[in-house]
């Protein structure tokens, strides 16, 4: 289960940035789950956690910070050899920012109860610095600390790592220890390397969709897997009542999906006929099954670009409904849909620790922070103090305000001809 997770000269993300699925000391939470640790303390953890603000504010960076920190740990070693040096995209607006490393650390917690913080400092041409720590106890021990400014780069206090020198001798400056040892199947790293193997899958709406809606298709092929598939088509009311699939020799299945119509017998769609809403709901729901299944951590970027904020609704539920999500799968998505922030009844669909603003100061740097910090009412309307701007993380602009911006220019231009 993740905790936290930060980044820094990452895109927009100029200064170190944190992402927290901790409850903080003092707050209540009526959706956060229980996590027991290897010392007997315990956690309380959101179930997911959406990041809203303007456009361009830096909301997907967040997103895209955490999928290339685990393409970094699962690509290094094999594929960036094929690089002209290490592939970073660092911040564009300061000149200074190319010359710093890209930073990453994500605090996790194994299914044993051990809490975890691997981290590593990207340059243009090799790892400037590696660490690796455990709390079996409470306290940290160090196992791995990497220092390429070091004469002697590896350290391995307490020397628990196994192989330790052929570890050492055999990583290339520009790859992750952890990716090498994962290379030979090292029998303690492994495990760290598998979860991020298993976990921070991402999910972009606007892309990939043939792939996911692929996936999507094979799950129509298992009959336990079907039944969940075609009960959640059918709770999005898009008027079906099942899924017809044909698995053709040396290709993928051909689906077809069936509307309720006039008559008794539905109609089946060739796929080319569905909509756009309903092939995304389609293509979600197979990743989004998949992470439930096996509890693991999903990044949605813009759940509401081509969801009915209905369907981006079912997904929050499902996320944080002990019920549904037993083996405590999270969710991070971006949005810029504000109904998300209360439920259509009233109330509040998600608690202010599960939202995560962003906004951009003078530099152009994202800054990111909890609705918790700024402390809303108990009883105050998230959605309507949010479009109010109350809390930031709303475009900067007053009503009409880009329509006289247009008169203005054609007036200058009118001069000027």
């Amino acid at each position: 289960m993740l905790l936290r997770f930060r980044a820094a000269n990452v895109r927009s993300l100029r200064d170190e940035q944190e992402l927290s699925f901790v409850v903080p000391q003092g707050e209540e939470s009526d959706v956060a789950r229980t996590v027991k640790l290897s010392d007997g303390k315990v956690l309380q953890v959101y179930p997911l956690l959406g990041i809203f603000g303007a456009n361009a504010s830096g909301k997907s960076n967040m997103i895209f910070a955490l999928k290339k920190m685990r393409e970094a740990v699962l690509s290094s070693y094999a594929q960036w050899t094929s690089y002209q040096g290490i592939p970073r995209e660092v911040f564009a607006l300061d000149p200074k920012a190319t010359a710093e490393s890209t930073f990453y650390e994500a605090d996790f917690v194994l299914e044993d109860g051990v809490r975890w913080t691997y981290g590593f400092e990207l340059g243009d041409r090799r790892v400037e610095s590696e660490w690796l720590h455990a709390y079996p106890k409470g306290r940290r021990q160090v196992w791995l600390d990497r220092d390429a400014a070091r004469q002697s780069v590896f350290e391995f206090p307490g020397e628990r790592i196994q192989d330790r020198t052929l570890l050492a001798r055999t990583t290339r400056p520009d790859a992750l220890l952890l990716s090498r040892a994962a290379n030979d199947n090292h029998p303690q790293l492994t495990r760290i390397y598998s979860w991020f193997q298993q976990n921070l899958w991402d999910v972009t709406p606007e892309t990939e969709i043939a792939e996911r809606e692929a996936f999507t298709a094979r799950q129509l092929l298992d009959e336990h897997s079907r039944e969940r598939v075609e009960e959640l088509l059918r709770v999005a009311d898009l008027g079906i009542t099942g899924t017809e699939v044909e698995q053709q020799p040396g290709k993928g299945p051909v689906v077809r999906l069936l509307h309720a119509g006039g008559s008794e017998e539905p109609v089946p769609f060739d796929w080319a006929r569905e909509s756009f809403g309903t092939r995304s709901w389609f293509a979600l729901i197979g990743p989004l099954l998949l992470a439930l299944d096996k509890g693991a951590v999903l990044l949605i970027d813009e759940l509401d670009a081509s969801l009915h904020p209905r369907f981006a609704a079912e997904v929050v539920r499902l996320f944080q409904a002990p019920w549904a999500n037993p083996k405590g799968a999270q969710l991070v998505f971006t949005s810029h849909d504000p109904s998300l922030l209360s439920s259509p009844r009233g109330g509040r669909q998600l608690e202010p620790g599960q939202i995560w603003l962003t906004e951009k100061d003078k530099h152009g740097a994202t800054e990111i922070y909890p609705l918790s910090d700024v402390e809303p009412g108990e009883e105050e309307d998230l959605t309507d103090s949010y479009l109010a701007g109350a809390f930031g993380g709303v475009p900067k602009m007053t009503a009409g305000q880009i329509g006289r911006k247009l008169l203005a220019a054609g007036a200058r231009e009118a001069e000027r001809s």
